[in-house]
């Protein structure tokens, strides 16, 4: 029954993830003053309403457009389908957010678009001729949707390329056409790879803060933000993170519930390719249209506007301000990204190894962090970090006579655990799946020739999932700096990374002062888009 290394540290690394959740819990069931009545007669309701909305919408939307750009590229050959099957993912690399504020400069009253609609009809004013309300939840529905459907897209586009080209053909042979195979055959053999990156993308819209705070749409996440920070009520910000994460559980929960009985079994070893059918005419055309609109809204469109905006402000480029940004960013994405692929690989490897029946209990709930949104961790860290502070703060003080302040919560030691906890699942995920493809006798005759855990996992393990390390790598370090209500929340005074920079610089109606951050934060994201479409050939 004695705790071993291995095991001792899994559980460790466990609670670390866990506790950020518990917190929020316990100081939304042990609240100073009893809000609930007051929330839920004046703004959950709003909250709660606006985020289902959203949620549902896109990833409607989401769903809509990522499983049909992949059954065309899948299916049929058509102008444009080298490039666009890759371009088709490139939306990965804009945050919705920078999205938003390129759809706005866009599309507003001073806008090229309606300034040139006022040059071609003589209009003066905006009186003279109606336009869409460019800042409404309708806007922020499409810009998630053109930001996250390639969740769906990849997803999709993997399952329909491993489906049973047989399965498809006796389907043409009893009298399918191209949408009753699609219909009847290939999207109820993809569901659940679709449901599950639906599910992502619903849980990445009710993360969302910086596109629906510059929209002005009052969601959950905005709640918290307001209520905290504005009202000075954690406990009512911690009553509505309950809330979230009891919408985002239910999520999970029906998804797993609604394919439970669902299965899939391949009755052959022999997988042939599908082939794919030639488009000619106007098929084609509609084709090639259908797959590219998805990529210039997603893509072309805000890395144009905000491309544009930074070669006109070439003066901000010398800003130090901006270069302070970019080293902070690279400071905690970087060590959030090391950390939280450490750890994820001890856990596994400790689970592995010890046998343990808590530790693998722990296992799968490690990948909560995940499902919870930044703003919930910024409230489960910041409180028992805040006190921890204090404790630490009136030792040293007491032993030497100097306050040292606040050490985490004055640091980006905060951010990082945040980050760490939100991305953990990432890295656990890689290296579960990475260390499940090594044969279980290379670490056995490794032992037998005298090598300790620690050597065989330097010596065997680590060598064998050095790739699927450095993917988890670089995904955790992307997902950071693209990582927005955390931050925001747990910053310390005066310190920003390039993603509040650019929110800072934008909610002040500043985009040109924004556009150089919001530029580094896409190439970094452009660069790991293309590793990711390069692994995935």
């Amino acid at each position: 029954m004695r705790p071993d290394p291995w095991s001792a540290g899994a559980v460790l690394i466990a609670a670390l993830v866990l506790l950020p959740i518990l917190s929020v819990v316990w100081i939304a069931l042990s609240p100073g003053e009893n809000i609930w009545p007051h929330l839920l007669a004046t703004s959950l309701p709003r909250y709660l309403v606006n985020t289902l909305i959203l949620m549902l919408s896109v990833g409607l939307l989401s769903a809509m457009v990522g499983t049909g750009a992949a059954w065309l590229v899948v299916m049929y050959r058509f102008p444009g389908h080298g490039v666009l099957q890759w371009a088709l993912l490139l939306p990965l690399a804009i945050p919705a957010y920078i999205g938003a504020y390129a759809l706005v400069d866009f599309l507003e009253y001073a806008g090229p678009v309606q300034g040139a609609l006022r040059a071609i009809f003589g209009w003066t004013s905006a009186r003279d001729y109606w336009f869409p309300e460019i800042r409404s939840r309708t806007s922020a529905v499409i810009v998630l949707s053109a930001s996250l459907y390639p969740y769906v897209y990849i997803l999709a586009r993997t399952a329909f390329r491993e489906q049973s080209v047989g399965v498809l053909d006796v389907a043409r042979a009893l009298g399918c056409g191209p949408w009753s195979s699609f219909w009847r055959v290939g999207l109820p053999l993809a569901r659940p790879a679709i449901a599950a990156a639906v599910a992502i993308v619903m849980m990445e819209t009710a993360n969302d803060f910086g596109t629906v705070d510059y929209f002005a749409v009052q969601t959950l996440t905005t709640g918290i933000f307001t209520t905290w920070l504005e009202a000075s009520n954690v406990s009512g910000a911690a009553q509505i993170a309950v809330v979230m994460m009891g919408v985002i559980f239910l999520l999970v929960a029906l998804e797993k519930l609604g394919r439970r009985r669902i299965r899939f079994h391949r009755t052959t070893s022999r997988q042939m390719p599908i082939e794919a059918h030639h488009l000619r005419g106007m098929a084609a055309l509609a084709a090639t249209l259908l797959c590219l609109l998805p990529f210039l809204a997603g893509f072309v469109l805000p890395a144009l506007v905000i491309g544009w905006r930074a070669l006109d402000s070439v003066d901000i480029w010398a800003d130090p301000e901006l270069y302070r940004a970019l080293v902070n960013t690279l400071w905690v994405g970087g060590s959030a990204a090391v950390l939280t692929v450490l750890g994820g690989v001890f856990m596994v490897y400790g689970v592995r190894l010890s046998g343990r029946r808590l530790p693998a209990m722990l296992l799968p709930a490690t990948t909560i962090g995940y499902a919870a949104p930044g703003a919930v961790l910024g409230i489960g860290l910041m409180i028992p970090l805040a006190g921890l502070d204090q404790r630490v703060a009136d030792a040293v003080q007491s032993l030497t006579g100097r306050d040292p302040g606040l050490i985490l919560t004055g640091s980006a030691a905060a951010i990082i655990l945040a980050y760490f906890v939100r991305f953990f699942a990432i890295a656990q995920g890689a290296a579960d799946a990475a260390m499940g493809r090594i044969s279980p006798s290379l670490p056995m005759a490794a032992r037998s020739l005298g090598q300790t855990a620690a050597g065989v996992l330097m010596r065997v393990h680590l060598p064998m999932i050095r790739g699927s390390v450095a993917t988890a790598l670089l995904l955790v370090f992307v997902d950071s700096v693209k990582e927005l209500p955390a931050t925001l929340l747990l910053r310390p005074f005066n310190f920003n990374t390039l993603a509040t920079r650019v929110y800072d610089q934008a909610s002040l109606e500043n985009l040109t002062d924004a556009a150089p951050a919001a530029v580094i934060v896409m190439a970094v994201g452009f660069v790991a888009v293309l590793l990711l479409a390069r692994s995935s050939r």
